[in-house]
């Protein structure tokens, strides 16, 4: 331990660790996708999600593969006398969104409002009072806030409330006009941010109206974000298109999941067999598999090579340190050019942490100490990509993103075999994940 801290205080300092996380924060964004002319029919699809009263079809296009895991919805307009957005998904066509991503568009929920020049639908009702979030009773037909006779009274609202349900969109952006501030509602804060500071407008909070889409879908989608982006009066000029299109590139970017590299190592009948044995002695588990991971331990490889960590972890030869089969592995490996490679599933426990392995997901970075890793620019933006990734999958909390040095004092640690209690390693030391945890936090 005393080793790794005398390195990571000669290697790296507070502030510079501080600005690496924020570049790493950053970094999605400083690259944005390419932009195409046209998507690829390929990566393209419209499909009707619903009809207005008056019977208008209302489409959503999709832009980007069909297979992309991370969906983000844009909806243009929701008011029929608000309809600068759609200069906004207009454009989004012609993006080509960042892998694993796929971009939703819908110029316009209330189509037969936009004929009228009406903030109501035909049926005089404010589609955004509509939804069944705190709904109540609001005025009559063409009233300016009028929420019809009851939550999702309106076709056009019900088709868009079963879209979203069948889509889950990771973000939702809805654009409405007048107020010209992106709102700060019940999402991802990092989000929203992100696309203020992008668009140039500012970041403030709109009482959430009764009925609304955002309450709704913050209320039944809790682990995504839907906000509401309020433009200026008027129609948008070029310029403010761009600029809002850029925005939406930036949150694309943000959540983009990093790219995993499969990189199997050999994990066959006997080396299952080997953790199911493990596991039994070590923690009273008669199973090979990780069931429900709940920790998320970084490490170092004390070695600067990918592929001599890559052999050491695919031999299955008994350790050094404790003599024991199976061999040591982890689940991912992080190369110093940040490239991820996922050695083992995540379904399966592995030998990298004692008194952890049978709930923790191990990450190893190719390096020799906490310092190097860290002041690693493309190591470290990977590392934290990934495992903010993994805690969301798998919803794990920060504090419970660990450093292998941090083991002995997890809530989960447990250990059957008394000589191994006090068992620990140097790797990732408190002082180091403190600042990663940080990090972390300021990631979507």
């Amino acid at each position: 331990m005393a080793v790794a801290l005398a390195i990571l205080g000669s290697v790296i300092s507070a502030s510079l660790l501080i600005a690496v996380a924020v570049s790493a924060a950053s970094l999605p964004t400083a690259e944005p996708p390419a932009v195409a002319s046209r998507p690829a029919a390929a990566t393209a699809q419209t499909m009707e999600v619903g009809r207005s009263v008056r019977g208008r079809p209302i489409r959503a296009l999709r832009v980007g593969s069909a297979r992309a895991r991370v969906r983000v919805l844009v909806v243009g307009a929701i008011h029929g006398n608000e309809l600068a957005g759609r200069a906004v998904t207009r454009r989004l066509r012609g993006l080509r969104p960042p892998r694993g991503v796929a971009l939703w568009l819908v110029d316009e929920l209330n189509p037969d409002g936009s004929a009228a020049g009406s903030r109501q639908n035909a049926n005089g009702v404010d589609l955004n009072r509509n939804f069944p979030y705190r709904w109540r009773a609001m005025g009559a037909p063409f009233d300016t806030y009028h929420s019809g006779g009851s939550p999702l009274s309106e076709p056009e609202s019900r088709g868009h409330a079963n879209f979203v349900r069948r889509l889950r969109p990771r973000v939702t952006i809805y654009y409405h006009q007048m107020m010209d501030l992106v709102d700060r509602g019940g999402g991802d804060r990092f989000l929203e941010r992100l696309y203020a500071r992008r668009s140039g407008l500012r970041y403030g909070a709109i009482p959430p109206p009764p009925g609304a889409a955002t309450g709704w879908q913050s209320e039944t989608f809790p682990r995504d974000t839907a906000f509401v982006v309020e433009l200026a009066a008027g129609s948008l000029a070029r310029a403010a298109v761009a600029r809002h299109v850029g925005a939406v590139r930036s949150v694309l970017a943000a959540v983009a999941p990093p790219r995993v590299l499969q990189r199997p190592i050999p994990f066959g009948a006997d080396r299952k067999r080997q953790m199911r044995s493990y596991s039994r002695r070590h923690y009273g588990i008669d199973d090979h598999r990780l069931r429900r991971p709940r920790v998320i331990v970084e490490h170092y490889t004390g070695s600067d090579s990918f592929d001599s960590a890559y052999q050491t972890f695919a031999r299955n030869q008994r350790d050094v340190e404790l003599g024991e089969l199976p061999g040591v592995c982890a689940h991912f490996l992080i190369d110093r050019d940040g490239t991820i490679a996922q050695l083992v599933p995540t379904s399966i426990a592995c030998r990298h942490t004692v008194g952890l392995n049978y709930t923790a997901i191990g990450i190893e970075h190719v390096g020799t100490s906490d310092g190097q890793v860290l002041s690693n620019r493309a190591q470290l933006r990977s590392s934290l990509r990934l495992t903010r990734m993994l805690q969301g999958l798998h919803r794990i909390a920060t504090r419970n993103v660990i450093g292998h040095n941090e083991s002995r004092e997890s809530p989960f640690h447990r250990e059957r075999v008394v000589r191994l209690r006090r068992q620990t390693h140097g790797d990732f030391v408190t002082a180091s994940m403190r600042r990663y945890r940080r990090a972390l936090e300021r990631l979507p």
